[in-house]
This record gives C-alpha cells, sequence and structure tokens, in this order.
C-alpha cells in the first residue's frame, strides 16, 4: 500500500517516515488485495499538538481517522488502531448485509487479525438512542450559528434564507466555523 506523507509546520524525517509507513502497512494483512489507490497522510503540529490524519480511499469506503497528542509516534499508533476498528466495523457490518458473491464483502480479507470477531460494544455504538423532530426556521448562515452557540451544540440544522435548502453549520476543532449545503 502506498501513502503520500506530508508535514504541515514539521518536517518529516526519514525516521518519522518510515515509521509512519511501518505502522500503516499493518492494515494491508485485512485486504485481499492492496488498495489501488493512494493514502494520505498528514502530520501537523499545532499548539504542541502533535496530529496525524490518514485517509484511505477504497472502492465504495473510505477510511479516514485523525489523532492528537504530546507525541506524533503516539498519534501515529493511536491513528492505526483506529483504522483497524473502522475496518473490524464495515467487515461485520458488510458480512450482515450482503451475502451475495462480488459485493463489497469481498473488499475485506476473512479471519484477518480478527477482522470478523467484533466486539458487541462496537455494534452497540450504531444504536440509535434518542430521536429528535422539530421544525426548521429559516435564517442565514450568521444567525445559524448564533442559535448553535446559544444552544451549546457543536452543530446546527437549519433551512438556509439564501438557497431555500437544509443546510448545517458546525463547530471545527480550530474554533472556526464550517457550513454543509446540499449538492
Amino acid at each position: 500500500m502506498q501513502f503520500s506523507i506530508r508535514g504541515q509546520q514539521i518536517e518529516v524525517t526519514e525516521a518519522l517516515k518510515d515509521y509512519v509507513d511501518k505502522k500503516l502497512n499493518r492494515l494491508e494483512k485485512y485486504f485481499d488485495a492492496p488498495p489501488t489507490s493512494e493514502g494520505y497522510v498528514t502530520l501537523s503540529v499545532v499548539r504542541g499538538l502533535h496530529t496525524v490524519e490518514v485517509t484511505i480511499p477504497l472502492s465504495g469506503v473510505t477510511l479516514r481517522a485523525e489523532d492528537r497528542s504530546d507525541d506524533m509516534y503516539a498519534s501515529t499508533d493511536a491513528v492505526v488502531d483506529k483504522l483497524e476498528r473502522q475496518i473490524r466495523k464495515h467487515k461485520t457490518k458488510l458480512n450482515r448485509k450482503f451475502r451475495q458473491e462480488g459485493s463489497l464483502k469481498t473488499l475485506f480479507v476473512e479471519g484477518a487479525g480478527g477482522a470478523v470477531a467484533v466486539e458487541e460494544q462496537d455494534i452497540d455504538e450504531l444504536e440509535v438512542v434518542r430521536n429528535k423532530r422539530f421544525t426548521l426556521k429559516p435564517m442565514d448562515v450568521e444567525e445559524a450559528i448564533l442559535q448553535m452557540n446559544m444552544v451549546g451544540h457543536n452543530f446546527f440544522v437549519f433551512s438556509n434564507i439564501d438557497t431555500s435548502e437544509v443546510s448545517v453549520v458546525y463547530k471545527r476543532n480550530d474554533g472556526k466555523y464550517g457550513l454543509i449545503e446540499q449538492d
């Protein structure tokens, strides 16, 4: 599996590049054939926190994980663990949904490092425990951000007065705001 490793506000040394490459190549055991697409790794340091972001585009699914800690090597280990959990979840989900040949279930190898044996806790995470209904009030983006901050949530669904479509504003990890709109 090939990875494009780049640094933001950090120089990626050969030792660090080799470590990240070695750890991420552990994921190859979960695939029948190595993915043909290239994975992307971004290493960065912001306010003393070492961040590792990994994106692996596959056919039908994109694996993505991010971790921040005081140590770049610890962040790398945590990201690989998160990606392994994602693979196990996808494998279990695909085994439940798709029993026919030629579906996405053939993307992952059977029994590779416990890929099929997923803890009950992972399956429970997919359960909806609360359902909320509300009327969407037409408003602009700035008002939606103010409403989101007033209710103390990190996202807010609203009817965008400019586009007449449903939109979502959210608070990003860097303290800024993002907007999700329909295509």
